[in-house]
């Protein structure tokens, strides 16, 4: 018989995907490439299920003969080893950011005369309709958890976005831009800073603002959200009390908390020795790491370490050793910081730290080494991106120019330029209309 090769995520398994297949099994007998985690990540587009939940499904459908994984979003290696008659696809990939993909097929099946054969897109049903749907009824603590960790996994970076209260992380969730070649790219989760949300409520970045109020923000922002969330701890406080901190985000669906080893009351990083600023000894911190790992119950919560040692001019090799120390004490992930507006200490930083260590998520938050794209990011081994407090910074400016100008205009007309419109703020919020 011809072989047939449909590649699917089936995280959603619809009419649509019913019909491709139904399609593929007259051409002949059909083997599914299935996407694997990573293979996703690079279409932007993480399942909720993981690969052996969704290959049990398919593989109880009488149309297909195999189950196979394909571990990239490019057919190549799958399609050179199987040489099939056929390859079906629904056509909507002419268009959309898998054109290059198609135009890749396409190229392959000439060498050994197989057949691009698209069927006709289900517009009234499809991934992102139904996930877009579901998102609409909210997600439970666990899904969205968990992840952080899945999205780590599956893309090359993690692109997270400052929120400080329900209508920025509004932000956070629905904002998107489409690319030349096609790609649309979103935020994949949401940071709660210490500083913004201190700020936003009139108080100074020093821990004024207590967990249990931190908590309150963090459960409005998730009234009107599904996306991942990482919560800045400053240092964790005591090692007892970062223990029921633990267990409160966890509790709550945070999906990660980072704590920097500093001691003493808050000063913010980028003061750096300006102001007097004094690290925590390696054998301490390493308590504290373990106690929040030992605090937890799930095994999807995240604590990354945060080191200040480039902040306070300890040197490379202080910063490394902490590193390595951090993650033997059961820290999830490292967080390296700097001041400098140069990034050439992060990327030496992040490049001796991959030279160990492959697998160890790495965090930066680039607010000084700002010249830096996601992408660069990327190649030099970094897994999470973190835009810290650019939502805050662009939201006061935005309201001190319309305050002034109605002062001094004494009325709103010369500032409507300047302000959202009236529906636009309707549609933006669920359930106003």
């Amino acid at each position: 018989m011809n072989k047939v090769y449909v590649c699917l995520i089936a995280d959603l398994l619809h009419a649509g995907h019913i019909n491709i297949l139904k399609k593929a099994s007259k051409l002949g007998e059909v083997t599914v490439g299935l996407l694997t985690l990573k293979a996703c990540g690079e279409l932007n587009d993480i399942p909720y299920l993981d690969y052996e939940k969704r290959k049990e499904v398919l593989e109880n459908i009488s149309m297909i003969k195999e189950v196979i994984p394909q571990d990239s979003a490019s057919y190549k290696t799958n399609l050179t080893n199987l040489r099939p008659d056929f390859v079906v696809h629904g056509d909507d990939w002419k268009d959309n950011n898998q054109k290059k993909y198609r135009s890749e097929v396409i190229n392959i099946l000439k060498e050994f005369d197989g057949e691009l054969v698209e069927v006709a897109y289900s517009s009234d049903i499809n991934n992102m309709q139904i996930k877009e749907q579901m998102s609409k009824l909210g997600i439970t603590t666990t899904a969205r958890q968990s992840r952080l960790r899945r999205l780590i996994n599956a893309k090359p970076v993690v692109k997270i976005l400052e929120v400080h209260n329900a209508l920025s992380g509004l932000i956070a969730e629905n904002a998107s831009e489409s690319l030349e070649d096609g790609e649309l790219v979103t935020f994949d989760g949401m940071w709660s800073s210490s500083l913004t949300d201190s700020t936003s409520k009139g108080k100074p970045d020093i821990e004024a603002v207590d967990t249990t109020a931190r908590l309150t923000t963090i459960n409005e922002i998730f009234e009107v959200t599904t996306k991942p969330l990482i919560y800045d701890a400053d240092t964790g406080g005591k090692p007892e009390h970062f223990e029921f901190t633990v267990r409160s985000l966890e509790r709550t669906g945070v999906s990660a908390v980072i704590i920097e080893d500093k001691t003493g009351l808050k000063k913010n990083s980028l003061f750096g020795n300006d102001v007097a600023q004094t690290q925590d000894t390696i054998e301490n911190f390493c308590h504290k790491i373990k106690c929040g790992k030992s605090a937890q119950i799930t095994n999807d919560f995240m604590v990354i370490a945060r080191i200040e040692s480039l902040i306070l001019e300890a040197g490379m090799d202080d910063a490394l050793k902490r590193a390595f120390a951090y993650v033997e004490a059961g820290a999830d992930g490292v967080m390296i910081h700097s001041r400098l507006k140069d990034p050439e200490e992060i990327i030496e930083f992040v490049t001796k730290f991959r030279e160990k260590d492959k697998t160890t998520p790495v965090v930066v938050v680039p607010t000084s080494f700002n010249s830096v794209t996601t992408d660069e990011f990327a190649d030099i081994g970094v897994n999470v991106v973190i835009y810290a407090n650019h939502m805050l910074r662009a939201a006061y400016p935005g309201m001190m120019n319309v305050a002034k100008s109605i002062l001094k205009h004494k009325r709103t007309l010369e500032a409507e330029p300047d302000c959202m419109k009236i529906k636009d703020i309707l549609e933006l919020v669920p359930g106003t209309k």
